[in-house]
């Protein structure tokens, strides 16, 4: 299912390591669109895991995300956005742009998170997935915080994320 949103929208993936935000956004989106601090972190580093180059690759993706929002394109946040001072952060680019800011948050339990995030390339260690577990807003978190409306996504198989929207 494609989503669709206002041209010009900020689009923000919410959710936890191995929840498949990133496989869901490259199935959706064309790749000029996707910002992901792991890329950035990848082209500073050569490493998207290197935590280290976090500070650097928040400047760029500002920069870029600021360059696409000014000329009123879509743009998809691909990180986890489960600090809510990142969240704050990003809304306040889309207020200064008077751009509309969507959620996209990821329902993807624990032990599905687990089992992805094994199979994948880079494995994040299970204390950090237990952690962000603690993190996950609700969409009604999202919604006060300030997003405009928030497309709920659930795991029905390993295959497939089939999103549903809350406003």
């Amino acid at each position: 299912m494609t989503l669709t949103f206002e041209p010009g929208s900020l689009v923000v993936l919410v959710g936890g390591s191995g929840a498949g935000k990133t496989r869901f956004a490259t199935r959706r989106w064309p790749a000029t669109w996707r910002l992901s601090l792991d890329d950035v972190r990848a082209m500073a580093t050569d490493d998207e895991a290197d935590q280290s180059a976090t500070p650097v690759a928040d400047q760029v993706q500002t920069l870029l995300l600021d360059a696409r929002l000014s000329r009123n394109l879509t743009t998809v946040v691909d990180s986890t956005a489960l600090l809510p001072h990142v969240r704050a952060g990003l809304l306040a680019r889309a207020r200064y742009w008077q751009r509309p800011a969507c959620a996209v948050l990821f329902d993807v339990s624990l032990d599905r998170r687990r089992a992805q995030n094994a199979s994948r390339e880079r494995v994040v260690p299970d204390h950090v997935l237990v952690d962000q577990e603690r993190l996950i807003p609700t969409a009604e978190q999202l919604l006060r915080e300030g997003f405009a409306h928030v497309d709920h996504v659930r795991a029905t198989d390993p295959a497939c994320l089939e999103p549903a929207r809350i406003r």
